[in-house]
């Protein structure tokens, strides 16, 4: 459900698309599919299905908003 918002948003810095903050795993998953400087590794593909999984009901909000943090980091961009 789009509407599904973590505890904390997370602010993320895009380089030339700049900062956005990210609500809940919807948005999330549009950043890592639309805007993620490499959609590739394996914490990228762990926050995929986590947030897919979100939105679905089958992974905690939390957890998926970690497995988000743990990708962003994986790629280097600026989070907080």
């Amino acid at each position: 459900m789009p509407d599904m918002q973590w505890s904390e948003p997370v602010e993320i810095k895009f380089g030339h698309a700049g900062s956005r903050t990210v609500h809940g795993p919807f948005d999330a998953l549009i950043y890592l599919h639309d805007l993620w400087p490499r959609r590739t590794g394996a914490k990228f593909v762990k926050a995929s299905n986590a947030c897919k999984g979100a939105v679905e009901g089958r992974v905690s909000l939390e957890d998926a908003r970690k497995d988000f943090l743990a990708a962003a980091e994986e790629t280097r961009l600026s989070t907080h």
